[in-house]
């Protein structure tokens, strides 16, 4: 093997390795900065899912006109309503999540989201969609996030 194969190869396993591991510790445990009091032990609870739907939604509270200025707290109530696994007729495996999330004025807001799997950039690791009802202003996910649910 080539030292750029080799050095390609370790740079795949690097990028890979936290997606797909927990290395023995809980979901919850890994979230508890979060605070995530329930989740059905699905992949929609895992900590790298929650910590990138955070901070999404943080840049576009700052990004998108006539938003709140608010951020997510926490997460409840964690759960996978939907699995569509990937086939031959559909090579996109997703699953389809939802949840209730704390908002820092003190509201909850239900929250949607979906994880495509080998959807991320340059198709390693997953991708996460969501949508918060009442922050979708520009009717992205259609009305009260009718897409991802």
């Amino acid at each position: 093997m080539t030292r750029f194969a080799r050095s390609a190869l370790a740079a795949l396993i690097a990028l890979c390795t936290p997606l797909g591991t927990s290395l023995g510790v809980t979901q919850a445990v890994h979230a508890a900065d979060l605070g995530v009091y329930s989740d059905d032990g699905s992949v929609c609870g895992e900590d790298w899912v929650l910590k990138k739907i955070t901070n999404r939604f943080s840049y576009q509270v700052h990004h998108v006109p006539h938003l709140p200025d608010v951020e997510i707290v926490d997460f409840q109530r964690i759960h996978q309503h939907r699995y569509l696994p990937a086939d031959e007729t559909w090579p996109i495996g997703r699953r389809y999540c939802g949840a209730t999330v704390s908002l820092s004025d003190g509201r909850a807001r239900t929250i949607w989201y979906l994880i495509e799997e080998g959807q991320g950039f340059a198709s390693i690791g997953d991708n996460v969609e969501f949508c918060v009802s009442g922050f979708d202003r520009w009717m992205v996910y259609n009305g009260r996030c009718r897409v991802l649910r």
